[in-house]
């Protein structure tokens, strides 16, 4: 029981750094400026929803795609391992991170798919960091790591309909601090996921 409950806090945590609630305020404010509160609602929801969808897919599906194009666990790991960590170290630098793309559209609600479901809530970044965790998981590892991202959607979704009164009560200034530190965890993951993909296809 103790390991499945490390397990879930390490997915979450994951989860939690590249797709952090905060950090995606400003990104969710930009883009539905035009929009009233019940439109903000409801793109909320077509996003956080769609972001989840998407990323489940990759959940239950990685296996699959790792044989179908004879893909292995240690390049992905190093792949995505310095994926993730240019991620995290763009953020640091406070630079726009050129994966999520983010720009200014007109409003209409198809925001809700692009680009807010993809690339900024289900980018390649959380893709990778998804799919890195149940490349050799049990069907239970893959159950809490749907269970986590769900949460972290629902914290995004709750995050986005009180954005102008977080925006308010943090502080802008706050908000990119919240951004670096979340930018430092990221990078550090980064890390971590390239050390263990260089172990595995060194030392096995």
């Amino acid at each position: 029981m103790e390991n499945i409950w490390l397990y879930a806090i390490g997915a979450f945590t994951a989860f939690f750094a590249i797709n952090n609630p905060i950090g995606n305020i400003p990104i969710f404010l930009s883009l539905t400026k035009q929009a009233d509160g019940k439109r903000k609602r409801f793109i909320s929801k077509k996003a956080t929803f769609t972001a989840f969808v998407i990323v489940t897919g990759f959940v239950l599906l990685g296996k699959y795609i790792f044989q179908l194009f004879g893909l292995t666990i240690p390049a992905f790991k190093i792949t995505g391992g310095i994926l993730v960590f240019f991620v995290g170290f763009e953020m640091i630098r406070a630079q726009q991170s050129s994966i999520d793309n983010q720009t200014e559209v007109d409003f209409n609600e198809g925001i809700s798919i692009s680009p807010l479901a993809i690339p900024i809530l289900a980018g390649p970044g959380t893709i990778v960091t998804a799919v890195n965790y149940t490349t050799t998981a049990s069907y239970m590892d893959m159950g809490i790591i749907v269970a986590m991202f769900a949460l972290i959607m629902f914290l995004n979704h709750l995050a986005f309909i009180s954005s102008e009164y977080l925006v308010r009560f943090i502080g802008q200034n706050k908000i990119i601090v919240i951004e670096k530190i979340m930018g430092l965890i990221i990078a550090i993951i980064g890390t971590n996921m390239l050390i263990e993909g260089v172990k595995l296809a060194f030392y096995e």
